[in-house]
């Protein structure tokens, strides 16, 4: 899978150093995966969640460092390319404002 876009990643690891950690690990996974159907990527993240935004697309929600954050992503199977369009404390996730947003 490729990831778009790193230097956003880099960025809220920069922001976020206690999860530098564990994105890095993610981005790795992400990167030696090949997903061509939602329950392929289940099979590496089980805990990854599908949710509804306000735009009607469906973005995944992978849980980081033991649910202490939240990464959001759009997933696209067919050209096997996984947006990050979100990163946040699982407080400011529980909030939900950003289904709005996207």
């Amino acid at each position: 899978m490729r990831i778009i876009a790193p230097s956003t990643i880099k960025k809220w690891c920069d922001q976020h150093p206690g999860a530098k950690e564990r994105l890095a690990a993610w981005v790795a996974i992400v990167k030696g995966s090949k997903w061509t159907h939602p329950p392929d990527m289940l099979k590496t993240f089980p805990s990854a969640d599908p949710v509804t935004v306000k735009s009607g697309k469906t973005v995944y929600v992978f849980n980081i460092r033991q649910n202490e954050y939240r990464l959001i992503c759009a997933v696209h199977f067919k050209t096997e390319i996984v947006f990050t369009l979100r990163f946040m404390k699982h407080k400011e996730y529980e909030k939900g404002a950003w289904k709005s947003e996207l």
